[in-house]
């Protein structure tokens, strides 16, 4: 159920000099969320930034009543949410969107680009819960970029790319050795720069594998009613990303793939 909640800010974990988690605690019991799901975060005094900022969730913590968040430092207001004190008030709206669908699979190849990798945490635990064997595919520019392969470790195989080479195989993640060894997988997730998701939704279309992917788009509000968020899909529809996404089969998108 979507509500807005009051949460404080619990603990800050920066990653690198861009790239922070934090956590953040509410007196009251946690709405049910599911990997692919995300929350409205308001940008608390900062009279310059109006609009609360849609970051995915990372991680939930029922017991604790407490939500994490991956979110990288690029815009004025995921920069000042960077500058919070740990205690600072916090509203969300939240849960909001849909999530990562599983079916009937027993393998799965999670590929993940740059904040893209956020959702992913959660869809690996419930992968492994539900024995499906799974390989997350990691890609950055290099290895100052690349972020939770011990977190990712926890659920499968941990592979990565960096363009420069300073980590993993060296290349795009639609080069890595995965794709050209004959690795069979029955589902690929991506969530990461659209350009690599598109290559990602390409390859999969090729090998005749489903595919999902988790779109970034700019949502100003959460409920479909700003229409800043829609995407064009393959029968000519328009949909909001932030009501009938973030998560589409990737068949369903007006892509040239």
């Amino acid at each position: 159920m979507k509500k807005i909640q009051d949460f404080k800010l619990k603990t800050y974990q920066w990653l690198n000099d861009e790239n922070y988690i934090f956590t953040l605690q509410s007196e009251e019991d946690i709405e049910a969320v599911e990997a692919g799901m995300f929350a409205e975060i308001e940008v608390p005094n900062a009279s310059d930034v109006f609009l609360r900022r849609p970051i995915s969730v990372l991680d939930v913590d029922y017991d604790n009543k407490s939500l994490s968040f991956y979110i990288k430092a690029i815009g004025k207001g995921t920069r000042k949410l960077g500058t919070l004190q740990e205690g600072d008030p916090i509203s969300l709206i939240y849960p909001l969107g849909n999530t990562f669908t599983i079916g009937n699979i027993r393998s799965a190849l999670i590929v993940g680009g740059g904040s893209g990798i956020a959702p992913f945490v959660m869809l690996g635990r419930e992968l492994k819960e539900k024995g499906i064997k799974t390989t997350f595919l990691l890609g950055a520019r290099s290895k100052e970029d690349i972020f939770l392969t011990d977190e990712f470790a926890k659920y499968g195989e941990v592979c990565v790319t960096t363009e420069d080479g300073s980590l993993g195989e060296k290349g795009l993640v639609t080069q890595h050795s995965l794709f050209s060894d004959g690795s069979q997988f029955d589902k690929i997730y991506t969530c990461g720069p659209d350009p690599m998701m598109k290559a990602v939704a390409r390859i999969a279309k090729e090998r005749s594998i489903a595919c999902e992917a988790s779109l970034e788009n700019m949502m100003a509000c959460g409920f479909g009613a700003c229409l800043c968020c829609v995407t064009p899909t393959s029968d000519g529809r328009n949909l909001c990303v932030c009501t009938e996404g973030p998560v589409f089969n990737t068949q369903e998108l007006a892509w040239s793939i």
